[in-house]
Formats: C-alpha cells, structure tokens, sequence
C-alpha cells in the first residue's frame, strides 16, 4: 500500500460551520472550510434612508395618522352597517303582510255634500277615494309620478345615491347648504315619510293632526338618516308596485284629497283609471306644493305647473311626440263642481250647524244630503256681484250677505260676503247687527194677533217716555216730520218710528220680546222703549227665519242646511230632518193679514221698498232696515215660494255712504229674486186682503190711506189706550 512506509490519513469531510448574521438584516458571511481555504462572500450594505430626520419623522407621523384614521373609520362603518341592518330589521317586523292596512292613515274623516239634486257641491275634512293599486290607475299616472318625482324608482334600492348627490350639488349651486332645499328622495323616502315612519297620531302626543303631520314632514338630517332604514325595510317588505300604491293612495294633493283617486274625483270628476296624460301631469305636479299648485285656487299656474312634468315624460320615452303636442294643446280643466265652486259658505254652515261627531271632528266618512239649490245660489252671487258691479263705487269696502230660503226653514242659498274664503267670515250666520227698522213686522204681528186691523189708526206726533235710570226719551223720524194720524198699515209701509213705539209700548214691551223670541230671534233683546226700533242685534239668519214663520202662517222656524247624514259605504241614514217649523206664535188668520200689510212696503204709493218690486206681478212682501248712521241695511221679504234677507254693512261698523234698505240691499234682493223665479209660474203669497174703510177720519193732510178702519170702535180704542198709556198728544 504505500511503497515508502508511510499511512496516510483517512478522508474527512470538512466541517463548515454557519457564517454569522449581518446586522443589517441577516446577509450571511461566506466561510470556508476548515483549511480556511474557500473564499468569502463581501457583506451587503443596509440601504441608506432617503431625506434628513425631518421628513422621516413628518412621513412618519402622516403614516400613523392614517393607521389611526383607518382603523377608526372601518370600525364606525361597520358599527354603522350594523346599527342600519338592525333598524331595518326592526322596521320590518313592524309592517303588516297586507299592504291594504297601510293605506288610509287619516286621523279625520271627510264630508261630502250633496246639493238638492243629488250632485256633489262641496268637500270638507280629508277626502278619500278608497284603496286604489298603482296597477289599477291610469299608465299616464303611474308614469307621471315617477317621471317628475323619481326616475330611477325601479331600479334603486330604495335610497338613490346619484339623487342625492344631484341634490347636494343643485343646493349648493343655487345659494342654499347642501341640506336646504331639494333632498334628493326617492318614492320610497317618501313614503317612509308619508307613513311617518310607522308612528301613528297620538293625541297625548300631537295636540292637533297638523303638528303631526309637520313633525312627520321634518327635513333635518337626522330625519333623513331616520328615513334610511324604513325605506329598505319598505324594499325588502313589498314590491316595487306596493309601494307605489301606498304612495298614490297616501299623498295630500290639495282641497282636502288624500290619494290620487281622490284628488281626481275632486278635480276632473272621473275616476284615477281614466285620466289623460295632461290630468295625470297635472296631479303628478302638484306633489311638490300641493296648495299652491292646487287647480282650484289658480288653473293657469297649475296648467304651467303640468307643463313641465309632461316635459320630463316625453324625455324618459313615456309618451310621444304627438302625445305631447297633443296634452299641451289640451291642457287638463276642472270639471263643473270644481270650477264652478259654489255654496262655500253655505257648506261651512252644514259643517257648524251638524253634530260635531259626523261633521267637524268626525273619524268616518259622511255623505249629507243638504237643502242647497245650486241655482238659488247662483242667483244670489250674482245679484251681488252685479249691484257692486253697476252701483257701487270702485274700492268701497262695504260687504253684503243674502241668504234664502223656503217658508219652512230649509236653506236653498247662502251669500256669507263678496268673495269666499275657507272657513272665512260668514256674515249671513256670524255677524251679529242691529237690525233697525226690519224688526217692526214683529211689533205689528202681535198687533194682529191681540185683533187689531191693517187700518186701524195710529197717531204720528211728538212722544216722550220716560225711561228709569236714562231718564226722557224722545224718539224721532227718519224725515224728521210728523203725518199725524194714520193706519197700521200706513205706518209700517213708512217704516215711522213713533206708531211703532206707541204699538209697542200698547202691547207690552215684555210681550214684544217674546213674541220676536218665539219667532227665532234669539239674542238679548232690549230692554227699553227703542226696542221696538229694532235696537238689539240678531243675525241675517235669524232675521230671515222669522220672516219665514209669517210667511208660513205664523208657526215658529228653525233653520236647517241638511236632511240627512249617511256613513259611506251605508244605505240607512244615521239622521234625518224633514222640516224646522216649530210652535205656533201667533194666528194663521193674524200672519195673513201681516202678510198683506207687508205687501204695502213694496207695492203702496208711500212704502220705503219700491225698489224690490218685482216684475211680471209677482207678488212680494218685505220690510227695509237702516239703523243709526246707516251702519246697517237690510231688505227682508219674500214671495209665496221663497223667503229672502239682505244685509249691507261694513265689517269694522263704520257708516255706509248714502246707503238705506230701500236702496241697495232692497235692488240686491231683487235681483236675486228676478233670477230665482224665472220660469216659475205665479203663486199668490197667503194673505187677508182687508176692506177699506167706509168714511175717512178727520185729518189735517192730504195723505193717502189714512182712513178710519173697518171696525171704527177698536180703532178708537187702540187710540185711547195708546194715549192713556204714553201720554201722547
């Protein structure tokens, strides 16, 4: 083995052990073996940070910053996201399965009245046309609403950020914060918002409905976030068709509808189903203001208003070209009872006068039937408007008030002041005026009843009485003159005061007050002597409701505006009136013989209501009224058909310019009458026609119809009593 002696060693693998870690990040140092003859790797060098300590420390914070702010935000977004997900979930557990129970919300129910024929005149409280589903109504509807209010309605869900957005960004453009103004909500917003997102109205709450309603329409940020979750548990409960059917059926859209099928009836007099593409933009349009675009307070504005949603149909591909031309050709128009809004104040009387529980804070629907004739009323509005028109002077302030009605109490028409306002004054059943002269055929009426006679004499002369506490008392003339002896008849066709007061004060003046307050008229009568004069105040309704019970022979009257009420959906009345004549005050026999003395007022050569004569003869009978200083004038009559009361005045009491009852209260109560009867056939009114007198009495003038009275013994008792009692001269 070894030619030389010598062993050589055994092969042994060379022991390498690990090269030490860098300290700049653990590069490895390259080592040999144990001869030490291998080669070693050069170290790598750390990297050099760019930039002095300054920008090392800046960057630095920057980035913890950002850590912070991002841990921070995905925290709260998911806090957030959980708190949404929960309120969703809670909101959808709180609507029923039958999106029917979501429709009427209304705390207050609705009224609508019938007028004498059966056709709808009027509508008070909220008025509901019954649940209507989005797929029953008319396409031009259901297109108009999404066109104008939320174009991306059937795709989004629920909340639409691009509307939102837009909105931001138009607010801030017009001047406004990005919360002011537009919201950018969806339908389904909406109708979280019309649903008050599931609150019903309390009462212990809301004193009244309207703070209600306001608390549900608040637009702060923290409503809308409010908002949020109800409109997607609104998506996730119903289908896209539901909701919209909740919003149609829930939307105010002015004069008192609730829900477009309402709203329809109200304005075109047809049902939701059948309206054109110029209605439905109309109704789409009034979503945003619903009193101010309302077409029956300003068409043309509403017309303008529909202008611009037919716009925004044709371009989202609704309707065409032609549809287009067509609909702003033919705008929408109101039908008869819309447009032609008569009877306002006579249906806020119904709404007064009926029993709360069905008219003013009644919670069901009510259908009344009323008296109201729709031409009566017409022709009392514009009897009005054509004496201001052609005899009043332009800018004059003064108002007028008519009111109509049959012998037995029932109310045909009802002119409350020149223009009408909702729930406005109403001066035929509110103001409470003297009513001066008009008040004497209540004087001479007891007369009649104790036997006096139409030509029984009375004495015209200077009177004094002496009133305790007042001291004398001298009434005067409206001419300031004395006629000396006369009749009853005389007198009342004069209107002169003293006969009246001697009548008066030979009845009693207690007898005359209940005599004036079994006839209707109802308010504290005076006391003293000028009660007779017609000092003491009473409404042109009650003044017209007592000349009905003369007219109707003598048996008290009670107003009344209605002769049914009924629930809708109900066949059987809940109430019903058939007439107001109430008790007996004086004689059928005593009423005729008034009646005809009253006919002296228009038709005698002296009567002070000339000017009421009525044409083709027909006959009339009335009385004129002018209290001091001409606050009040009045004309009362009525022909054997209808009773009539005028009342002029102004509303803040101060005297009428050169205005008396035989003038322009007595041509308004003409005219009223003319256009009431024409047509009609000639009824004679129910009167005694009395005989005249066989011998004349002495008298010292020339003046007509002062002749002793059939029964010359009463008339000479009627004169000793009267001297006796006032001392007359």
């Amino acid at each position: 083995m070894a030619g030389n002696g010598t062993r050589r060693p055994p092969l042994v693998a060379d022991q390498r052990t690990p090269a030490p870690r860098a300290q700049s990040g653990g590069q490895r140092r390259s080592g040999g073996g144990g001869g030490g003859g291998g080669k070693r790797r050069p170290p790598r060098r750390a990297p050099k940070r760019g930039g002095n300590w300054f920008t090392r420390v800046f960057g630095g914070l920057l980035r913890l910053i950002w850590r912070v702010l991002w841990g921070f935000t995905w925290r709260v977004t998911a806090l957030g996201v959980l708190v949404m997900a929960a309120a969703t979930f809670y909101f959808y557990t709180t609507m029923p399965n039958d999106v029917v129970a979501m429709m009427d919300g209304r705390a207050r129910g609705s009224v609508t009245m019938l007028d004498a024929d059966g056709q709808v005149f009027a509508w008070r409280g909220e008025n509901f046309g019954g649940f209507t589903p989005s797929t029953e109504v008319s396409p031009n509807l259901r297109n108009a609403i999404v066109a104008t209010e939320d174009r991306r309605f059937w795709w989004h869900f629920g909340v639409s950020p691009r509307g939102i957005a837009g909105a931001i960004a138009g607010n801030i453009a017009a001047g406004r914060g990005p919360f002011q103004g537009a919201g950018g909500s969806t339908i389904t917003q909406q109708v979280a918002k019309l649903l008050c997102l599931g609150r019903a109205y309390d009462p212990d709450i809301w004193p009244t409905e309207a703070e209600y309603e306001s608390d549900c329409r608040e637009g702060t940020v923290w409503r809308k976030i409010q908002e949020l979750p109800y409109a997607f548990a609104l998506e996730l409960r119903y289908t896209k068709d539901e909701i919209l059917s909740i919003y149609i059926n829930r939307a105010f859209l002015g004069a008192g509808s609730r829900g477009f099928e309402a709203a329809s009836e109200r304005y075109f007099g047809h049902s939701a189903s059948e309206m054109r593409p110029a209605e439905g933009a109309m109704l789409a349009g009034l979503l945003v203001a619903p009193s101010y675009y309302a077409p029956t307070r300003n068409l043309e504005r509403a017309q303008a208003r529909a202008g611009i949603v037919l716009g925004l149909m044709h371009e989202q591909g609704y309707i065409t070209d032609a549809q287009l031309a067509d609909a702003r050709a033919n705008p929408a128009t109101l039908h008869d009872a819309a447009e032609s809004p008569t009877g306002g104040f006579f249906a806020d009387w119904v709404m007064q006068s009926g029993p709360a529980w069905l008219t003013r804070d009644t919670t069901e629907d009510v259908t009344i039937q009323t008296t109201l004739d729709q031409r009566i009323q017409q022709a009392a509005e514009e009897a009005v408007r054509q004496v201001f028109a052609d005899r009043v002077r332009d800018g004059s302030e003064a108002e007028a008030a008519v009111l109509v009605m049959s012998a037995d109490g029932a109310v045909r028409g009802m002119v409350g002041g020149r223009s009408y306002i909702t729930g406005g004054f109403n001066r035929a059943t509110q103001a409470q005026r003297q009513t001066g002269s008009a008040f004497k055929p209540f004087v001479y009426a007891l007369a009649m009843d104790d036997g006096y006679q139409p030509y029984d004499m009375v004495e015209d002369a200077p009177l004094t009485i002496t009133v305790p506490g007042s001291g004398p008392w001298s009434p005067r003339n409206y001419s300031n003159q004395f006629l000396g002896m006369m009749t009853l008849a005389e007198a009342l066709a004069r209107s002169e005061n003293i006969p009246a007061v001697r009548i008066s004060e030979a009845m009693g003046r207690e007898r005359v007050r209940q005599a004036a307050n079994a006839f209707g008229l109802h308010s504290d009568l005076a006391e003293g002597p000028a009660l007779a004069l017609g000092a003491s105040e009473a409404t042109l309704l009650d003044m017209t409701s007592a000349f009905a019970g003369i007219l109707n022979g003598g048996s008290s009257v009670r107003p009344y505006g209605f002769t049914s009420l009924t629930l809708a959906g109900e066949r059987a009345p809940l109430m019903t009136i058939g007439s107001g004549i109430g008790e007996r005050v004086i004689s059928e026999d005593a009423a005729h013989r008034l009646v005809w003395m009253m006919t002296q007022v228009l038709e005698g050569p002296y009567g002070t209501g000339r000017r009421a004569r009525l044409p083709d003869g027909r006959q009339a009978a009335g009385k004129t009224g002018t209290t001091n200083s001409a606050r009040d004038a009045w004309f009362v009559g009525f022909t054997a058909d209808y009773v009539a009361g005028v009342w002029m005045g102004n509303d803040d009491n101060t005297p009428l310019a050169g205005v008396t009852g035989g003038g322009l209260p007595a041509e308004i109560w003409r005219e009223t009458m003319v256009r009431i009867n024409d047509g009609m056939p000639l009824h004679p009114l129910p009167m005694v026609v009395p005989q005249p007198p066989a011998l004349e009495p002495p008298t010292t003038r020339g003046a007509p119809g002062a002749t002793q009275g059939g029964n010359g013994n009463l008339g000479d008792a009627v004169l000793g009593i009267l001297n006796g009692i006032l001392g007359g001269n």
